[in-house]
């Protein structure tokens, strides 16, 4: 069966025909849920769910970030997508790309056998015509996808699998009763003008779309540099982090290397203009290993770099800002 035709292309991400310049993202299709409520369609089980994620994706990170800081590593498997985004979406590693870069997962991937991204999306629906994204939650004795929205997905990881993990990981850690209207308040904005933000301003096409998409992404960047400079912890919300500074970080750890000059983003650099924020990267990238072992700066600098031709047509990646993190001394 031949797969359904798309109105745009994959690397297209703004409509040549737009007429505002604006970029759009798509809502996610696949929204189910793994449930421990008796007879739930997707139950939690060890080995039975597998994560597709791709290093480079903000939205796909904060997913790897909370199964590891959940201790999920045994029970929910894992495949990694090449860093480089075609025309025809995410694909696997070759063999010998694996051998120089083994965190990459190999064609045909194990689980499904896939060689593109997209052959998984329509293993689980043969007529599907969205974007090929991850993270894509997968289970595997039904052979379909349970959830491909990262918002979503972190919260199944909170509280579902709490009987299969080790008791300290166990309890919504992340999303507590007394923490919950915070955190759904600023993610809300955080979301629209930061997290979206930055692909709203490099992905424009109109000089107006670009300039009020960037003007609204520092404003709220400085929101953010006063209220960690007003938080009674290190962390967005005081002293324990929430699921507010794991849906944040992927944008910050990639705003220098990358947003800076890549999407226009240049009224200002974390390093050197926001210190509160700086202090509390480095915080999390340095002190906390579920948040460095989830950056890979190669796989982040190449995908935006030479993915996005709309873009970058040349697909040159730039060699700074070295270190791609400044330690915490500086």
């Amino acid at each position: 069966m031949a797969a359904p035709i798309q109105k745009h292309k994959i690397t297209e991400w703004v409509a040549v025909d737009s007429k505002t310049g604006e970029f759009q993202r798509k809502p996610s299709v696949f929204r189910d849920a793994i449930s421990k409520v008796p007879g739930a369609q997707f139950p939690p089980e060890k080995g039975r769910y597998h994560l597709y994620v791709s290093y480079a994706c903000p939205w796909a990170h904060r997913t790897q970030i909370i199964r590891e800081l959940k201790g999920l590593q045994d029970i929910i498997s894992l495949s990694v997508v090449h860093w480089h985004m075609g025309s025809k979406g995410w694909r696997f590693a070759t063999e010998e790309e694996v051998a120089e870069s083994p965190e990459m997962t190999a064609a045909p991937e194990p689980v499904n056998g896939a060689t593109y991204l997209q052959d998984i999306y329509f293993k689980a629906d043969p007529q599907y015509g969205g974007r090929y994204t991850v993270p894509i939650l997968w289970d595997k004795k039904t052979s379909t996808i349970v959830n491909n929205e990262s918002s979503e997905i972190i919260r199944l990881l909170y509280t579902e699998f709490d009987d299969l993990v080790d008791e300290k990981f166990r309890g919504n850690l992340f999303y507590p009763e007394d923490k919950r209207g915070a955190v759904d308040e600023l993610n809300s904005w955080v979301y629209d003008t930061i997290n979206n933000g930055v692909y709203k301003s490099g992905i424009a096409t109109k000089q107006g779309a670009y300039e009020d998409a960037v003007t609204a992404l520092f404003a709220s960047l400085d929101r953010v540099e006063g209220l960690l400079k007003s938080s009674a912890g290190p962390y967005l919300l005081g002293g324990k982090i929430t699921e507010a500074d794991v849906c944040l970080y992927p944008t910050i750890v990639r705003f220098d290397p990358v947003y800076v000059q890549h999407f226009k983003c240049n009224i200002g650099m974390i390093r050197h203009d926001y210190p509160a924020i700086h202090k509390w990267l480095r915080h999390l990238y340095w002190d906390i290993p579920a948040f460095k072992q989830t950056t890979n700066f190669e796989h982040i600098k190449k995908h935006y770099t030479k993915s996005h031709a709309q873009i970058n047509p040349t697909g040159i990646t730039p060699l700074g800002p070295l270190p791609h993190i400044l330690p915490q001394d500086v």
